[in-house]
């Protein structure tokens, strides 16, 4: 596994995340039981990935932490996350604290390496900077957090319209934001801005139902061919087959997608979950792999390079 700094933190993580929410959460959403999501931990750590990224509304933070219960504490980097709206209210700043307490119960940890404001959208910014800021900051004083990240609603938000206002305030020392071969825009709205500023990246939705069902990729491309918001033809059977094809190619479209998350200037960590360990182990070897090939990328630039509409859900 390779390793990275993240950003001005200076934390040293694998360049795969474990993701531990998401559409699988582990595979409980697939009915797997908690002593499979704690082995699905576990085998990532065998794998040499540090970086686990959970949260209060995922409800996997316990299976997250019986899982890393017998770990040295400074050989892993766990990052969770609270909303800032609850039951549709803005929540106050002092419930914000309460929820980083009963993370850190639940993970059975002292501190945590990056305690995240979840989802924020546009029209919450202004409250989650103003209000829950400060909170956080203190809590960061008092060592139960070491570094202060937000994440984007990427669904609802698929131009990055919140981050690329908090990118800016400075005050931010890690972001989650939204990227994939479909919808790369990050690549111009959020990166260069991170790069300068030092600011740590983790990358969610580097594949998607559209980057591993068929039948969805059709339908997302339809749609953007649609809207004239692809720049080219794709044949109808295989849109995407050209990144399988001859020497250097990749083995699967998943393949590829990860691929090309993982060499992008900007992208530090690529978050992957699944429930499955052999799943796991794949996503581990295609995160380990070159670059795609230049003309593969230049193809994709030319496709999806203006794409900002979709998700790739």
């Amino acid at each position: 596994m390779d390793y990275t700094t993240l950003g001005r933190t200076g934390l040293r993580v694998s360049r795969m995340g474990l993701g531990c929410g998401g559409p699988s959460r582990l595979g409980l959403n697939d009915g797997k039981s908690e002593q499979n999501a704690e082995a699905v931990v576990r085998r990532a750590m065998e794998l040499c990935v540090n970086f686990f990224d959970t949260a209060e509304v995922y409800r996997t933070e316990e299976i997250v932490g019986r899982a890393l219960g017998g770990v040295d504490r400074d050989k892993f980097v766990i990052s969770t996350k609270k909303p800032v709206v609850h039951d549709g209210e803005l929540i106050d700043p002092n419930d914000f604290a309460v929820g980083l307490e009963g993370s850190l119960r639940r993970l059975g940890m002292d501190y945590v390496d990056i305690y995240n404001l979840h989802g924020v959208r546009p029209e919450h910014y202004d409250h989650a900077r103003e209000r829950i800021w400060p909170v956080m900051e203190k809590l960061r004083d008092q060592g139960k957090c070491r570094f202060l990240g937000i994440t984007e609603i990427f669904i609802a938000d698929p131009t990055h319209r919140m981050l690329s206002t908090a990118v800016r305030d400075g005050c931010w020392d890690v972001v989650m934001v939204g990227f994939n071969l479909l919808n790369p825009s990050a690549r111009r709205t959020i990166f260069p801005t991170t790069r300068s500023k030092g600011i740590g990246t983790l990358i969610m939705f580097p594949v998607r139902r559209a980057l591993s069902r068929p039948g969805r990729l059709r339908e997302v491309l339809d749609e953007l061919q649609a809207r004239g918001e692809i720049g080219g033809d794709l044949p109808g059977d295989d849109p995407l087959g050209f990144l399988s094809m001859g020497p250097g190619a990749a083995k699967s479209l998943t393949e590829a997608a990860y691929r090309f998350c993982r060499h992008e200037p900007g992208a530090d960590v690529i978050l992957s979950g699944t429930g499955n360990i052999e799943h796991l182990e794949a996503n581990v070897k295609a995160l380990n792999l070159p670059p795609l090939r230049q003309e593969d990328l230049e193809r994709l630039e030319q496709l999806f390079g203006l794409v900002e509409s979709i998700t790739g859900e």
